[in-house]
């Protein structure tokens, strides 16, 4: 049982990145032990400009026997030969989707440590099958991968070539071309390989359902062959096969509809209550946000201080944000954040517009130059006053976009908080919470200082007596006056007083004497 992945390249993107991907070295030959036998991993040929990985797979007749589903099963449904004498081991069937899944399960999985760039990437692939089983023939072959994207070219095998007039045989020797991410073509051969050999050599249970749709996300909602891939690889199980085309139909009214399945399949709850819900206030930060970006006109935008990507994911509903980057100190947050946003099965065209990278917000960064707008929600808190000044200057000095929108809580709103002891603050990691004045203070010092006009707007509801829950600052640059640490200057404090340096005159709140005596010194 054999199969072949190739890639071209150059020197800028060279060939043997596949390695990279595969997690396989191109310069060994590795082996690894399946329930059913021997894998094998090789390369024939690994160079700049070509490289290809083999897989060949030496299945085991008796142990396939011993542990597969008995007679009739276990081997081809239809086959004349004994349980030990079948077509298992030289043709592609579930023995080497299983194979694939199991050797390569890095790369399925859309994860390269050494490289994870590469798993986004759309490289020209060259994938052969030299023995593939196709009940349905070279036809069907050309149904299932050709809407994919891929080049098909299906050769029947014949019974025996010296006897032309016994006709082909139920196998074809594949050869698929086109450009996709790798782990695309892998999750689509761990589908539909069993699904043309119309067998499985193990018992299908329930979670195969969970399996056809997590391999299959992003092109089985959409496929014309959709009802014959489920009911072939749930080995026609009606009770499963209804089960999966519900939830694919309602994926792909979700991907319509540019909302969560979940959210789609709760739409209505009989048993709820119909009474009108408050909005959540970070879902009316959100969209505070996403108000003045699209007020801007900006389409490539930075969230600093990302966390769990809730932005992000907001930013990606709507197309006219082209470039979206998602910063963060927290490698364990942006771990988070990317598997929320299901990065590495989103399509590819989506994908290409988001990245996530890990950095501090107390250094300048490079990567962060020249974008329309930049967002803090909810960061500038979570510093310590005497660094605040160095995130100033990151934002409003080196990257310096043309919009900068900042939210933060207005501590004077606490008291409306029932649940909120006097004197706290709303999270244990804030390090202040100002009042409206206190912020007001900063953010005017901040934009006369790096020539930015700023406007204020309430986030939430504006209460007549305390303000809003959330307050919020919209920085516009003003290229025609710039500031002084846009013309290479470094802004000073007059003294080393922390409140000074930030332009704010009272004291910061929601911690004891004690801290605050020891955070200024």
């Amino acid at each position: 049982m054999f199969l072949t992945i190739s890639t071209s390249g150059d020197a800028e993107n060279p060939a043997t990145d596949l390695g990279f991907l595969l997690h396989k070295h191109p310069d060994k030959a590795q082996r690894f032990s399946t329930s059913h036998g021997t894998a094998h991993v090789l390369y024939p040929e690994a160079g700049v400009e070509r490289c290809t990985a083999a897989l060949l797979l030496e299945v085991d007749p008796v142990a396939l026997v011993r542990r597969g589903k008995g007679r009739g099963r276990g081997g081809a449904p239809d086959s004349a030969l004994a349980q030990y004498v079948n077509d298992r081991p030289y043709a592609a069937s579930s023995l080497l989707a299983v194979a694939i899944g199991s050797v390569f399960s890095s790369a399925i999985k859309g994860q390269c440590a050494a490289r994870p760039e590469l798993p986004s990437q759309v490289r020209p692939l060259r994938i052969e099958i030299p023995a593939l089983p196709a009940r349905g023939g070279a036809a069907l072959v050309e149904r299932l991968f050709a809407p994919l994207g891929w080049t098909v070219d299906a050769r029947p095998v014949a019974l025996d070539e010296r006897f032309p007039e016994w006709g082909d045989s139920r196998y074809v020797s594949l050869a698929l071309e086109g450009e996709l991410r790798l782990v695309e073509a892998l999750r689509q051969l761990y589908v539909l390989l069993p699904v043309l050999d119309d067998a499985k050599h193990y018992w299908v249970a329930p979670d195969e359902v969970e399996k056809l749709l997590r391999f299959g996300e992003g092109w089985l909602e959409n496929h014309p062959e959709q009802r014959l891939i489920t009911s072939r690889y749930l080995s026609r199980r009606w009770g499963l096969t209804r089960d999966a085309l519900d939830r694919l139909a309602l994926a792909r009214l979700a991907e319509t509809d540019d909302t969560e399945a979940e959210v789609l399949d709760n739409a209505v709850d009989e048993t709820a209550d119909t009474e009108e819900r408050p909005v959540p206030l970070a879902v009316q930060r959100r969209a505070a946000i996403l108000d003045v970006l699209r007020r801007s006109g900006a389409s490539r935008v930075l969230d600093l201080g990302c966390g769990q990507g809730q932005l992000v994911g907001e930013l990606l509903k709507d197309v006219r944000f082209t470039e979206i980057v998602g910063v963060d100190v927290s490698i364990r947050a942006l771990k988070e954040a990317s598997r929320r946003l299901r990065l590495d099965r989103m399509p590819e065209r989506q994908a290409a517009r988001v990245a996530l990278l890990q950095g501090s917000l107390a250094y300048t960064d490079r990567r962060l130059a020249g974008y329309d707008a930049a967002v803090l929600s909810e960061v500038i808190e979570h510093l310590d006053l005497p660094r605040l000044p160095a995130l100033e200057y990151a934002v409003f000095g080196a990257a310096r976009p043309a919009t900068v929108i900042v939210t933060t809580p207005n501590v004077e709103y606490n008291v409306r908080w029932e649940t909120l002891p006097a004197g706290h603050v709303r999270h244990a990691d804030h390090r202040f919470e100002w009042t409206r004045k206190e912020f007001r203070a900063w953010a005017e010092r901040v934009a006369e200082r790096h020539g930015y006009a700023v406007e204020f707007l309430p986030v939430g509801p504006d209460d007549p007596e305390v303000g809003p829950p959330t307050q919020m600052a919209a920085f516009h640059r003003n290229d025609a006056s710039e500031g002084a640490d846009a013309k290479g200057k470094t802004y000073k404090g007059k003294n080393n007083d922390v409140n000074d340096v930030n332009g704010v005159s009272d004291k910061p709140r929601g911690t004891d004497e004690s801290a605050k005596e020891a955070r200024t010194a």
